[in-house]
């Protein structure tokens, strides 16, 4: 039981490793075929190159205009762009580069019940009018499916406890079922007053 326990997490690993070599490796293969060249991986090389061009091309005016064009194109087909936007928007929240329209922080609400909370992501904010007065709501994306399904909770932002925590620690903990939890989470207003009084401490 312990040399499986050990051995498991490595051999699927390898697996998946295996698995995604071929996988893209078979994009350039079948070309690499037709042209009389058999060698293995040389398709998963240029693979990696083509993606790489593609990047460097994209960070240009011209490659920046193209992709727009495309992108425009695929959002008036049916179907199609909305699949487009949620895998556009999963790639947006993980990518280094944010913007606004990307997850914000990490949040967690007390939800479904007292007692209970759960993780999601802020998305943006919004001001709901009201005969009492303006209130200050979140808008909080919780995923029930990894991160392509999941409920908007509009929530006070008083009400919203926000760790330590980044967005992709965020992610791995719901798309790892909550196994990559830290042991401690404190919110960031809490880690805020234990820098300062380190701070102070170091002073005095």
């Amino acid at each position: 039981m312990t040399g499986c326990v050990v051995l498991f997490p490595v051999a699927v690993t390898f697996f998946i490793t295996w698995w995604f070599i071929q996988f893209v490796d078979g994009f350039f293969s079948p070309l690499y075929e037709k042209l009389g060249v058999d060698i293995f991986g040389l398709g998963f090389l240029t693979s990696l190159l083509f993606v790489f061009l593609v990047g460097i091309f994209v960070s240009s005016w011209l490659g920046a205009t193209v992709f727009w064009v495309g992108e425009w194109f695929i959002k008036k087909m049916p179907f199609v762009r909305h699949i487009y936007s949620a895998s556009k928007q999963i790639s947006t929240a993980i990518s280094p580069d944010q913007n606004t329209t990307a997850f914000k922080e990490v949040a967690i609400i007390r939800h479904p019940r007292i007692g209970e909370y759960a993780f999601g992501f802020i998305t943006s904010s919004v001001v709901l009018q009201s005969d009492k007065g303006d209130e200050e709501l979140c808008s909080v994306y919780v995923p029930t499916n990894h991160l392509y399904i999941g409920d908007i909770f509009l929530v006070n932002s008083n009400d919203i406890i926000r760790p330590n925590l980044s967005i992709r620690e965020g992610i791995e903990i719901i798309v790892s079922g909550g196994m990559t939890m830290p042991q401690v989470i404190a919110p960031l207003e809490r880690m805020h007053r234990m820098n300062q009084s380190i701070c102070l401490n170091r002073i005095t």
